[in-house]
């Protein structure tokens, strides 16, 4: 398949193997989600009965107190006693392999591309950090909506001038991910950056 380079009269020829696959909706959503899933911390803990400290005599004697039967003050209907249901650390990773993962990655660039979502350029290289040196040249691009630049190699002026707008995502290829092609309206990505996406996914 072909896509049109901005700018540019001419095409540049992609592989139907990565850029024109079917939209497998029920693969993206498992990865998408195992995704999200791997990035909970889980960190969340509580302490039962047995993890309190103390509590190991029993309080009082079985009978003739007159008070209930009690067998150690950490029970959890005692004040400063262990949780019933306590919370534990947890890891929520969900295991896909990388023929899933590489599958849904190819079938959601094919579907951006089908949708015309995808602005292919040349280059994308700023001369200053400037955040509205970057607007003006992507308003002249008619770049709207949450926007995932897509570079080669990661640049210190294309990073600097876009870290203080919340609507634009620059990453370089290694890093690109399930969720941040999901979520972005307009993925603008240098024929450099594309190609190596090709190679990784062929």
């Amino acid at each position: 398949m072909e896509i049109q380079v901005f700018g540019d009269k001419n095409k540049l020829e992609l592989i139907d193997k990565v850029f024109d696959c079917r939209f497998n909706e029920p693969l993206i959503h498992q990865v998408v989600t195992a995704f999200l899933a791997g990035g909970r911390a889980g960190t969340h803990a509580q302490k039962n009965r047995a993890s309190v400290r103390g509590g190991g005599i029993k309080p009082w004697k079985q009978k003739g107190s007159g008070r209930a039967r009690a067998g150690t003050i950490r029970s959890p209907i005692w004040r400063k006693g262990g949780v019933t249901f306590a919370a534990q650390t947890q890891s929520y990773a969900q295991k896909v392999n990388k023929k899933m993962y590489r599958g849904a990655l190819c079938s959601i660039w094919s579907e951006l591309i089908r949708l015309e979502r995808v602005i292919a350029v040349d280059a994308f290289e700023l001369d200053s950090h400037k955040t509205k040196v970057l607007l003006k040249k992507l308003s002249e691009m008619n770049c709207k909506g949450r926007l995932l630049i897509v570079t080669e190699a990661l640049d210190e002026n294309l990073y600097l001038a876009s870290r203080n707008v919340p609507t634009i995502d620059v990453r370089d290829v290694a890093a690109i991910d399930p969720v941040s092609l999901v979520s972005a309206d307009t993925v603008l990505v240098t024929k450099a950056a594309l190609k190596q996406v090709e190679e990784w996914l062929k």
